[in-house]
């Protein structure tokens, strides 16, 4: 942990944070007394909601909504959604709810339920690259194309035998394109392009400095390739990071699936102990 930060954030309750190496029931049990000192950050696909077939298929559980409205009043309004998709499609999903959030990979940003989200510095993909990259969508039935404004998404998971072909097809774009500004992230059964300079531990990092999330520690909460980079960067804020499916490197323990992460967040809320991994 960074001793700065840890001496100048929360200093009269540094009994109440979880100690290096403690106990992961130990921790959910201090975590759960001190949530209106925290800032709960959380990824949606693979971590709070299950993976479907296609994006779209994906589907907020009954009683996830109230969950966060409950964890965003306890963290007294410090609640985000940390996503790969645009705030407009992680309001689409969780309509007629609405949630603070950092969209786009750290594109984009809301601090409040009710402001509008504003960009961070993040410019949009080329219209010319993203025609090139969209044509790699013919290489087979299944792949499917989504456009996310800071960047562009191309699924497989209808095809999984053309991951190769995706992977070779992009970096054959990026041969040819040499000094682009672009980076390649790959995912669970996607190939994603966006635009470098920016990516979800550049957002949070800019999410944290504005209230009410500053002078908190974070708790962040994700699954893919994509989210290690907010693994990463919460030592240095003095938070604490889960991962869901797979043991990451640095984190405080993992779930295995995104109905633990659910069942575990509604436990903080109750106050009750749960054990994760």
């Amino acid at each position: 942990m960074n001793e700065h930060l840890a001496d100048r954030v929360l200093p009269e309750h540094q009994d109440a944070w979880p100690a290096d190496g403690a106990s992961l029931d130990l921790i959910t049990e201090q975590l759960a007394k001190c949530l209106d000192r925290c800032a709960m950050l959380l990824d949606i696909d693979g971590t709070l909601l299950d993976l479907a077939r296609t994006p779209r298929e994906v589907w907020v559980p009954p009683g996830l909504a109230a969950t966060l409205h409950a964890l965003h009043d306890r963290t007294k309004g410090a609640l985000a959604l940390v996503s790969g998709r645009s705030l407009n499609d992680i309001d689409l999903f969780f309509a007629p709810d609405r949630f603070p959030g950092v969209g786009g990979h750290g594109a984009e940003m809301r601090l409040s339920t009710d402001s509008e989200a504003v960009a961070t510095h993040a410019p949009p993909l080329e219209p010319e690259l993203k025609r090139r990259l969209a044509a790699i969508a013919r290489l087979s039935p299944g792949i499917l194309l989504e456009d996310k404004g800071y960047s562009l998404a191309l699924h497989y998971r209808l095809a999984p035998h053309a991951e190769k072909a995706i992977y070779e097809a992009v970096s054959l774009i990026r041969a040819d394109l040499p000094n682009a500004p672009i980076e390649v992230l790959p995912g669970k059964c996607v190939c994603e392009v966006k635009q470098s300079g920016f990516d979800k531990a550049s957002g949070v990092r800019e999410v944290m400095k504005h209230e009410p999330f500053s002078g908190r520690r974070p708790i962040f909460i994700g699954d893919d390739v994509t989210d290690e980079s907010v693994f990463a960067i919460m030592p240095e804020l003095g938070g604490l990071a889960f991962s869901v499916g797979r043991h990451a490197s640095g984190v405080a323990g993992h779930f295995d699936e995104p109905a633990d992460v659910r069942a575990w967040l509604k436990r903080l809320i109750d106050g009750k102990a749960l054990s994760v991994r």
